[in-house]
């Protein structure tokens, strides 16, 4: 069964109540009489341990490593629209090659 928390307008008293329904009727104040309003409070459920995915609360180690990475994916970003860009093309040699000589120790 559920607690949910309460908080009286009036006087601000604060109360706990194990409730078995979200639908039921608020509770009353137990000081002033007064109609208490549901508040929303910050959980204590914290997800630790092995199971989850690495970038869940990720390590000191691992926030360096990506940060790393970030990093060269970002230069190789770079260099592909560098690479990218138009390029003219050499001057014409007049349709002949040059005939090079092949490669030794290879």
């Amino acid at each position: 069964m559920p607690i949910y928390e309460y908080q009286c307008p009036k006087c601000g008293r604060q109360t706990e109540v194990l409730q078995q329904s979200q639908k039921a009727a608020p509770p009353k104040c137990q000081e002033c009489k007064g109609e208490m309003n549901k508040i929303i409070s910050p959980t204590a459920f914290i997800l630790k341990g092995e199971g989850w995915y690495v970038t869940d609360y990720p390590s000191e180690s691992r926030k360096k490593g990506m940060e790393v990475e970030k990093k060269a994916k970002d230069r190789k970003k770079k260099k592909g629209t560098a690479s990218s860009k138009k390029k003219t093309p050499a001057p014409s040699s007049g349709g002949k090659k040059k005939k090079t000589p092949p490669r030794q120790g290879t």
